[in-house]
């Protein structure tokens, strides 16, 4: 078991970026990062973060909150975490994607083009919802 070549491939604890980690106090008022990956942790991987929302978003972070756009695809999902009910967020996001707002209330899965202006903001939650990003760049950066 020790010469296990691929074992590095698999990911199992949050290792931050820099920047992230600056940030990561302020933002488990309402939310926890659960594993974080790209470039810088394993070379050659996509960037992808997994995290869990527990509260709405503080206000002083809403009237803060500016869409913003990337050089890369990037695929943002929600999810419910009600066993019974998966589809149900149990909670609501009030998602941009260029001029038009979405009420988000279900288990989704959003595709954002390179380039496209979007946000999100968490507003209401009930039970804990799962949120993952991931795009098709080495590391998460963005454009304002």
């Amino acid at each position: 078991m020790a010469n296990l070549k691929y074992k590095k491939y698999i990911l199992t604890d949050l290792k931050l970026p820099g920047e992230m980690q600056e940030k990561e106090a302020n933002y488990n008022r309402w939310a926890k990062h659960l594993l974080w990956l790209d470039h810088h942790v394993i070379e050659g991987a996509p960037f992808v973060n997994t995290a869990w929302y527990f509260k709405p978003e503080p206000e002083d972070i809403l009237t803060t909150v500016t869409p913003h756009t990337h050089h890369f695809d990037e695929v943002v999902g929600f999810f419910g975490s009600d066993s019974q009910d998966p589809y149900n967020l149990h909670g609501e996001i009030v998602f941009r994607l260029e001029d038009e707002i979405y009420l988000l209330k279900n288990s989704c899965l959003i595709f954002i083009p390179r380039g496209m202006k979007h946000s999100g903001e968490i507003i209401k939650v009930e039970s804990p919802i799962f949120h993952l990003s991931l795009g098709s760049a080495a590391q998460y950066s963005r454009n304002t």
